[in-house]
């Protein structure tokens, strides 16, 4: 399993925070959950191989 990177990161958060309507001052909780849907979204995927387990 990849860790997502920063770049991969700032997207989501980007499109998490003008999905709920720009608000100010909640930069840290955007980025948060993006970084954990990433992660979730890494550990979802059903093609696994000897190298990903």
């Amino acid at each position: 399993m990849s860790e997502p990177t920063e770049q991969d990161i700032r997207e989501r958060a980007h499109r998490l925070w003008e999905q709920a309507g720009r608000p100010e001052g909640r930069d840290d909780e955007f980025w948060n959950a993006a970084e954990q849907e990433l992660r979730n979204e890494d550990k979802s995927n059903t093609l696994r191989t000897l190298d990903t387990l």
